[in-house]
This record gives structure tokens, C-alpha cells and sequence, in this order.
């Protein structure tokens, strides 16, 4: 009996439901179905993949490709896989297929993802999807839009069931089975007062399994933390986090419940900042995996700017000591250790305070326990290098003098890398900036040179 072919192992997973995932295989078959011009196919073959991992597909594939794929696809492609695809992707992909053809699938998303697409577009292309919407879906839309970004607002979604304290449970539950238009997938119904203001909320399961008769408001409704629209979404994934939430209500500044937020919303979230950090950490403004060179680089080059004048300043000082490194050569060569120690210790000391201020557990409070703490921990480690730097210099060079000069200079190196590594993300993130952006933009640069001028100032006042 002969082996089935791929394409009839797609055909019996596609009957059974099963999505094989994204192999190297399948985008390989996909790729050649597409240059054969072979559409059906290329869409028989994709059509069984969960969403992300067609979004993993369609990332893969040349630019001119994704949107042959797409429209090859028709209503088999799923909308939400543009909730996995990178924002780049994503952006140009809506752009090849025109505001009609996005409209469609707008139109099938859920609006707190459909709001994050519109919000990356050019605002020409943002007015001509939300044009080629129906009325009451472009409403929801533009409301959404008119949040600020990165608010509660912008991540809500508008489908939730909010049904008035006065009903009883058999009232809510004929409401249910007779309205199509109610959300796929809820679980909790939210009980609204006559000014639509929330109440409580029930699980879905304690509606159903209590008797018709008993009122809503009777019905034991869990605590509420309700979420103004205005929140920032860092502030939305802290509460999420510290009270344990799975669903919030959004409401309005009058208390009008406006949509909620669910915790899939906040692990992107989370995600998103997480990984924001970790890019300005790194002096990148964001991922660019997909950008052109061109893009890439107009977004990476004025943090190289920043860096490069930030390091004048070390510059700045071993030009001012200049003479003194030509009268002892000795000083070139370990200036860089000092510089480089200084510098791993202020990283050190900036990484817990900027994980610290994300997670809300350094505030204003006790931020004076924590710099005297780090200083603490400064001066500790720094006698401990300083032991070994004394010994190390004194068995290379021979030179006491030297010795004693370089291992006092790590001491108070690593001491004041441990201040500066405080102070500066919290005085940046006292006037408004990110913190993350601490490191390579100011910390390093600034603990580099006062390690060169720490060690080249006691060398000059001591040996020379």
C-alpha cells in the first residue's frame, strides 16, 4: 500500500481539524506552490495551520507573496492571524491589499485587536478601512481610536454582556438564548445599575446553575476592579498582576461601563513592555527584523549619535591626562580594567532598579533604603576587587605606588557606579522618560569616565 501523498495528509487534517504547525517542509511546498502560480493549492495547503502559525508562514514569504496568499485564502484566512504578525508585516500586508479587501477582514475582529491594527496604519489608509466599514462597526472603531495609546481604552474590547441588577436569573438567561449577537466566547456577565455602572460581575456557570427566579443582585458577584479608560497599560498589567485578575471592567470618567480588558490582552502587554525594555536596554528603539536597511538604520542612528557624544566625555578626560599617560605608559594600560569594572557594576545595580520601578516595588518610598543599600553593596564588592587589583598591578608592574593608586581608584569606582546606577533611572523616571533607556545611553558613558578620572587624577596627584 502506497504512502499518502502530503497533499492528501493536509486534506485528512484539515477533515479531522488538526493543524500540523508550521514545518520547513510546508514552507517549502507552500513557496513552490505560489512560484508554480499554483493558488489553490498554496491555499489548500495553508489553510489547516492555527492562525500563528500561518502568521509564522506568511512572515516567511516574500513581501509580493503574502497578499497572493491572503487573498488566495479568501474567507478560510482566519482574521485573528494578524494579531500574531509582526507590526511590520502586518502594516505592509494591509497596505497590498487595500482598504476593501482589509476592510473584510477588520470586520471580523474582535475590536480591541482590529483598534491595535488601525492604530499602525498611515492615517490615509486608516480613514479608507474605516470608511469601507458599516456604520455601527466604524463607531465602535473611531471611539476606540480616540483613546489615547497604550490606554485602557485602546485595549478593550466592546463585546462583554452587561445585563441590569433588576433582572432575575431567568430573565438573563432567555435574553441569551435569544440574541445571536452576543460575543463567541464570555464568561461572567456584568451587572450594570440604571446608569449602566457596574455592579458586580457573575460567572457565567453560577447564572446557570441557580434558579430562575433569584435576582441577579442576589447572585454572590465577584469584587470589581474597574479600570478608568485613561489607565496606561503598564498600570492595566500591574493591577492584572497584583490582584490576580482574569477580566476587568473599563469605565468611563462618569463610572459608564465602556468594554474590558481580558488577561490575554495583558500578557501581550507584558510581552510588548517586557521586550521594550530590552531593546532600549540595548540602545534599539524597536524590533526591525523585518524593516528595509533604510528603515532600520534612520531608527537606530540617532541612538548612535547619542552614544557617541556621551563617550566624549571619557574621551574628554584621558585627553586631559594626557601628559600624565605619556610620562607612565603603565596607566594606558589599566585604565580600561578600571573603566570596564566600574561600568559592569553600575549595569549590575541598573538592572534591579529598572526591573524594581516596572514592577512597582521601588517607588519614592523607598528609594532612599535602596541607594543606601546599593552603596552598601558597592563598597563591598569594591574592597573585594580591590584586594585582588592591588595584587594583581603590584606582581605586574612591580610598582607599590602603583598598586595602592589603581585599587583605590577601583574602590571608589565601583562605589560610585553603584550611586549612579540608582539615581539615574530614577531621576529619569521621575520626569516622565523610560528608565530602560538608562544604560547605554547615559549610565555607561558616565561611569566610563569617571573611572578614567578617578584613576588618572590619583596617578597624576600620586606618582607623577
Amino acid at each position: 500500500m502506497s504512502e499518502p501523498s502530503a497533499t492528501d495528509r493536509r486534506a485528512r487534517e484539515r477533515a479531522t481539524g488538526r493543524a500540523p504547525g508550521l514545518s520547513d517542509a510546508l514552507l517549502a511546498e507552500v513557496v513552490d506552490a505560489l512560484a508554480a502560480d499554483a493558488l489553490d493549492l498554496a491555499a489548500g495547503l495553508a489553510a489547516v495551520l492555527h492562525p500563528a502559525d500561518l502568521a509564522d508562514l506568511l512572515e516567511q514569504l516574500d513581501a509580493a507573496d503574502r497578499p497572493r496568499l491572503v487573498r488566495a485564502l479568501g474567507e478560510q484566512f482566519p482574521a485573528d492571524t494578524l494579531g500574531y504578525l509582526d507590526s511590520e508585516v502586518r502594516t505592509r500586508l494591509v497596505e497590498d491589499l487595500g482598504p476593501e479587501a482589509a476592510a473584510r477582514i477588520v470586520a471580523r475582529l474582535e475590536t480591541d485587536d482590529a483598534v491595535e491594527l488601525l492604530s499602525d496604519l498611515d492615517p490615509a489608509l486608516q480613514r479608507a478601512i474605516l470608511q469601507a466599514l458599516p456604520l455601527s462597526e466604524r463607531a465602535f472603531l473611531e471611539q476606540g481610536l480616540a483613546f489615547p495609546e497604550y490606554s485602557a481604552g485602546r485595549l478593550m474590547a466592546r463585546e462583554f454582556v452587561a445585563l441590569p441588577d433588576y433582572w432575575t436569573v431567568g430573565q438573563a438567561l432567555d435574553f441569551l438564548r435569544a440574541h445571536d449577537d452576543l460575543p463567541d466566547d464570555f464568561y461572567e456577565i456584568f451587572i450594570v445599575d440604571v446608569r449602566f455602572r457596574p455592579v458586580g460581575a457573575v460567572p457565567l456557570s453560577r447564572v446557570v446553575r441557580s434558579r430562575r427566579e433569584v435576582p441577579l443582585r442576589s447572585l454572590s458577584m465577584k469584587e470589581l476592579h474597574t479600570i478608568p479608560a485613561d489607565t496606561d497599560q503598564e498600570q492595566v498589567a500591574f493591577l492584572f498582576k497584583q490582584y490576580g485578575l482574569v477580566s476587568a471592567p473599563v469605565v468611563s470618567p462618569e463610572g459608564r461601563l465602556l468594554g474590558t480588558i481580558t488577561v490575554d490582552d495583558v500578557v501581550d502587554v507584558i510581552d510588548e513592555e517586557a521586550e521594550d525594555d530590552l531593546l532600549k536596554l540595548g540602545g534599539v528603539a524597536e524590533t526591525d527584523v523585518f524593516a528595509s536597511p533604510l528603515e532600520t538604520a534612520r531608527r537606530r542612528v540617532p541612538w548612535l549619535l547619542v552614544s557617541m557624544v556621551s563617550a566624549t566625555l571619557g574621551a574628554t578626560v584621558i585627553d586631559a591626562f594626557g601628559a600624565s599617560i605619556e610620562q607612565l605608559v603603565a596607566l594606558a594600560v589599566l585604565m580600561p580594567i578600571s573603566a570596564a569594572l566600574g561600568g559592569n557594576a553600575g549595569v549590575q545595580t541598573l538592572a534591579v532598579v529598572v526591573r524594581g520601578l516596572a514592577v512597582k516595588e521601588l517607588t519614592r518610598a523607598n528609594a532612599p533604603k535602596m541607594l543606601l543599600k546599593e552603596l552598601a553593596v558597592g563598597a563591598l564588592n569594591g574592597t573585594a576587587i580591590m584586594t585582588v587589583a592591588f595584587a594583581m598591578t603590584l606582581v605586574w608592574f612591580g610598582m607599590l605606588d602603583l598598586a595602592i593608586v589603581f585599587a583605590a581608584s577601583i574602590l571608589v569606582t565601583i562605589t560610585v557606579a553603584a550611586l549612579i546606577g540608582v539615581t539615574v533611572p530614577l531621576l529619569l523616571e521621575r520626569f516622565g522618560f523610560d528608565p530602560a533607556i538608562a544604560s547605554s545611553v547615559f549610565v555607561t558613558p558616565t561611569i566610563d569616565a569617571i573611572g578614567f578620572f578617578t584613576f588618572l587624577s590619583l596617578a597624576t596627584f600620586w606618582l607623577l
